[in-house]
């Protein structure tokens, strides 16, 4: 029987310069910052959705391309964002990223794919919860 879920020491932390490897992708900004570790990843379209349960050293994955996505990424501490299905961010897109240091990365891969591969290679979601964490990131003994 296939083995379908990894066990939390399975995780792996993978530097963007991994990410843009798995996802052939192209830096639009932040070409410098190749080597910070992300430690989880968040496909969606939905900002509100990412507002709500992204945490940790995350990398963003969406298809849109307007200020909602920095602004997001900014309020979540995301270490980085991938625009998937080809999409590419607009110069002003890239000079406000630019400005506070958030490394922007594209892939012509779809959202699926593109969080397969990373999965694949041992990155853990968002929504996979560390034994004793509840959905709001709380332990047992923080409630």
């Amino acid at each position: 029987m296939p083995h379908y879920f990894f066990s939390w020491e399975e995780y792996v932390l993978l530097k963007l310069r991994e990410v843009k490897e798995l996802l052939e992708a192209e830096v639009f900004t932040g070409e410098d910052k190749l080597d910070l570790e992300v430690e989880s990843g968040f496909g969606s379209d939905l900002m509100s959705d990412v507002l709500a349960f992204a945490r940790g050293k995350v990398i963003l994955l969406t298809g849109l391309t307007n200020n909602h996505v920095i602004n997001t990424a900014t309020m979540v501490d995301a270490v980085a964002v991938v625009f998937v299905r080809g999409k590419r961010p607009g110069p002003e897109l890239i000079a406000a990223a630019e400005k506070i240091g958030l490394p922007l990365l594209g892939t012509r891969f779809i959202m699926f794919s593109s969080c397969g591969r990373l999965y694949q290679a041992g990155l853990k979601g968002c929504s996979e919860l560390r034994v004793g964490e509840n959905l709001a990131g709380e332990t047992d003994e923080e409630k």
